[in-house]
């Protein structure tokens, strides 16, 4: 089926050429995977925030965390702000412009929208560069501390890069994040969210929305938390959502925490409701929620301050160290597989003899 060349990408483009660490906050482009829609090398944008603004402040206690920005966004548009979040947490910050990053191309482009799996990749190089680059300068940094947060958009690929890098965060704080390409969502249909990923169900269109990748980005798949948990996940996912969410909707986020319940993942739920508003942290129980960057606080402070008696910190060895290709979804057609041979993540799709 031409839509399987949705899972087809195999890796990185040749040649590829890393950037040095900024000493100072800073902007760098790293290699990405490349793209099947538009084949040939990529590059996406990297925001460092450093604790301090400085290379030199990182330190013992300092991790890394993933701030992203929602659909049709760049930069920090839609999530927590960086700049604080380095600051009050003691982490490295990054933002991060993944796959189709711009209203031009994650609204308005031809092509559709990827809903994490790209993006995810994208985020987690990002924090392989960071990881990968203090390690080469044998920097000290805690290898522990790990997080994610983002709205939105953002909340989604937060989730997916936790689904794509089982063993590496400590936490993550999806807000208000897509939990699955519904039909509505995924086709544009009328009556319901109003986003559209512009996929096409005809199974001969470049655009078909094949059930392999539908499957593989739904981060509530239950067969899929269960290869998680298998795998030893340990990470605590703390959802932030709006009952009465319809972009995002928030019947799709409730069905994703119970599955991940069932399965006996770590997760914490935060469903707000009217009742919760305070004017400041909480305005709205639909889509908006509030200041993105102080509800990350308000839920998770106790987990991502350093010295919290419930700091939450990894003690076993994060994808980027371990080099292996032990992370497989299996879908109707085959298995998606994110190898970490060469330490930063690379996505393929293995289809089975009976589908090529």
């Amino acid at each position: 089926m031409i839509g399987l060349a949705l899972g087809l990408s195999t890796g990185a483009a040749s040649g590829e050429t890393w950037p040095e660490l900024p000493t100072q906050d800073a902007s760098v482009r790293i290699p990405a995977q490349e793209w099947p829609y538009r084949p040939g090398p990529r590059t996406v944008e990297v925001w460092v925030y450093y604790p301090g603004k400085s290379l030199d402040k990182v330190g013992p206690q300092t991790g890394i965390m993933l701030s992203l920005h929602n659909w049709g966004g760049t930069h920090a548009t839609g999530t927590a702000d960086p700049r604080t979040l380095a600051d009050r947490l003691n982490v490295v910050t990054l933002c991060v412009d993944y796959l189709q990053s711009g209203r031009k191309e994650g609204v308005e482009g031809p092509e559709p929208y990827d809903c994490g799996y790209l993006q995810a990749l994208d985020a987690l190089r990002a924090v392989h560069f960071i990881y990968a680059g203090l390690k080469a300068r044998n920097h000290p940094f805690a290898a522990g501390r790990i997080y994610a947060t983002g709205g939105s958009g953002g909340g989604n690929v937060a989730l997916m890069a936790n689904k794509l890098a089982p063993h590496t965060f400590a936490c993550i704080v999806p807000m208000c994040g897509l939990a699955k390409l519904n039909d509505d969502i995924a086709y544009g249909l009328p009556g319901g969210s109003s986003v559209n990923a512009r996929y096409s169900q005809d199974p001969q269109s470049p655009h078909y929305l094949t059930p392999d990748a539908r499957e593989l980005r739904f981060v509530g798949h239950p067969a899929h938390l269960q290869v998680m948990r298998n795998l030893k996940t340990t990470c605590k996912i703390v959802v932030v959502h709006g009952v009465d969410d319809t972009q995002c909707p928030f019947a799709d986020g409730r069905e994703m925490v119970e599955n991940m319940r069932q399965t006996g993942l770590d997760v914490e739920a935060h469903f707000i409701t009217k009742n919760d508003l305070d004017g400041k942290v909480f305005t709205s129980a639909g889509h908006p929620l509030g200041n993105r960057t102080l509800i990350v606080f308000k839920v998770a402070d106790k987990y991502l301050l350093p010295d919290s008696p419930e700091a939450i910190v990894r003690r076993s060895p994060p994808d980027f160290d371990l080099r292996d290709a032990a992370v497989r979804y299996p879908t109707p057609n085959g298995c998606f597989v994110i190898s970490y041979e060469a330490g930063y993540p690379v996505g393929r799709f293995e289809a089975k003899e009976s589908a090529r």
